[in-house]
């Protein structure tokens, strides 16, 4: 079962992964062509009717296949308003070939005769409201037939996650009688009465399995949307060590957080504050965290919506004590870092964590240990399903689980073992968690981080700094599409 959110970005990463769309276009195409074979008899009226995206343009594959037809293919909208260049050649290709195609500018004009079959490929996933013109009247039309209808991926007008007509009770949308649908089924489809074919199209393990460019597609940020609400992060961090919580705080910025808080002891503040004019400092009295500082932290907290818990704090006893009681009453979210990791397997908390430890803080929080990367992945999903915590577990391939899903990280480079890079990576993971689900935060904060890392690495080699992460946080976390 996939997500239509999902399901976009495995595509892109088989794209990045070297399988070009246009590949899987030809593949889904054919997969329709088979299933029209098995509901249509040879010479069989059969109407395409496609919309502009590549939801068409799969259907215009198909129709290459199915000439043993008496075929009919109903463009939906004019040619030049083609959304992708894929649909836009695979539409010159069936007009070169003279099949009979016709451009339905109007719904009025709108005939696909009586045909014994009809291929919907009008909408696909990723369309929300209610439908429009022409759509709307022409699948008013194909409602009014009596041949069965073949959608492709998820009946027009229906949302691909949860089965619902798209634009509510009142919204239009094809009665399908077989779907057919790529890669894996999609939850909206198990509350159709209808027929679902799952087809392989080719997309590789690895293009779902590994993070990659897709991963970012899910960052979005309304254009209406004001200060704050794209994510507050509070930092906790510093007294033995200034430079972990102006790294991590610095990289929630870049990573997108509106604002970034960081609550520190008097004793760094003014080194935190003199970093960044960026950086909004909430010191706290002494030299360290301790447990009469919990409450004060907790109220800040509260007013964030995901605090990054650990750079810099060292390990000092009443250090411990204190993230021990915070964690016991904190009910958000929160990465957790460092050294307060050793603390989460001992505290049993209501927060949502994601916690980030190298190889060697996770056997300091009694996880396992593996050399090949496939092992680790499987012993650190079943340590994590233990905590019920998402990991997120640094080494040369990342592992980021929460027990059920597992995705693998490949970015990042051996210059990223000099100190701080860590930081850099928990302070964007924070400011991911404060607009992503959990786990998606963990995986789209390893790929970015160790995206940065390799630009970095491009120019210092060896040389790097965590410094030069920050900056190039903000184009790893950019997405072509």
């Amino acid at each position: 079962m996939i997500t239509s959110q999902r399901m976009a970005a495995i595509d892109a990463n088989a794209e990045a992964l070297g399988v070009p769309r246009k590949q899987l276009m030809e593949s889904s195409g054919n997969a329709i062509a088979r299933v029209v074979r098995q509901l249509a008899d040879p010479g069989d009226a059969v109407a395409v009717v496609c919309g502009r995206g590549n939801n068409g343009g799969d259907a215009l594959v198909a129709a290459r296949f199915l000439e043993r037809y008496e075929m009919t293919v109903h463009l939906l909208g004019r040619p030049e308003t083609i959304t992708t260049e894929i649909t836009r050649e695979n539409w010159e290709a069936i007009v070169a070939a003279e099949l009979d195609a016709t451009v339905v500018r109007d719904s009025r004009t709108f005939d696909p005769g009586e045909p014994d079959l009809v291929v919907d490929a009008i909408l696909g996933t990723g369309v929300t409201g209610a439908l429009r013109e022409p759509e709307r009247s022409v699948v008013d039309h194909l409602g009014d037939l009596d041949a069965p209808i073949l959608s492709v991926d998820v009946p027009t007008g229906i949302d691909p996650d949860t089965g619902d007509r798209l634009g509510g009770g009142d919204g239009i949308a094809i009665d399908a009688d077989h779907v057919v649908t790529f890669h894996d089924r999609k939850p909206g489809l198990e509350s159709l009465d209808a027929a679902v074919t799952v087809a392989d199209i080719g997309i590789p393990r690895a293009a779902e399995l590994f993070t990659g460019p897709g991963d970012l597609l899910q960052l979005d940020r309304r254009p209406d949307s004001h200060k704050g609400e794209n994510g507050e992060v509070l930092v906790v961090g510093g007294g033995p060590y200034t430079g972990a919580p102006t790294l991590a705080a610095s990289a929630a910025l870049r990573a997108g957080a509106d604002l970034v808080r960081v609550a520190c002891p008097d004793l760094v503040a003014r080194e935190v504050q003199a970093f960044s004019p960026d950086l909004i400092v909430r010191p706290f009295p002494g030299e360290t965290l301790s447990p009469v500082h919990v409450d004060r932290i907790g109220e800040l907290a509260a007013d964030h919506d995901a605090v990054v818990f650990g750079p810099g704090l060292g390990d000092a006893e009443a250090t411990l004590e204190a993230v021990h009681a915070f964690l016991d009453q904190f009910e958000g979210r929160a990465v957790i870092d460092a050294d307060a990791l050793e603390v989460v397997p001992d505290v049993d908390t209501d927060a949502t964590l994601v916690c980030t430890p190298h190889q060697g803080e996770l056997r300091g929080m009694g996880g396992p240990g593996a050399d090949d990367w496939e092992t680790r992945a499987d012993l650190v999903s079943e340590f994590a399903a233990e905590l019920g915590h998402v990991l997120l577990v640094k080494g040369q391939y990342d592992v980021v689980t929460d027990g059920e899903n597992v995705r693998i990280n490949r970015t990042g480079n051996p210059g990223m073992t000099v100190g701080g890079t860590g930081d850099v990576l928990a302070g964007a993971v924070g400011a991911l968690l404060s607009v992503l689900p959990p786990f998606e935060a963990g995986a789209v904060g390893a790929f970015a981080n160790g995206r940065a890392g390799d630009s970095a690495y491009d120019d210092a080699g060896n040389g790097l700094v965590a410094t030069d992460l920050i900056d190039r946080l903000p184009e790893a976390l950019r997405t072509d599409e």
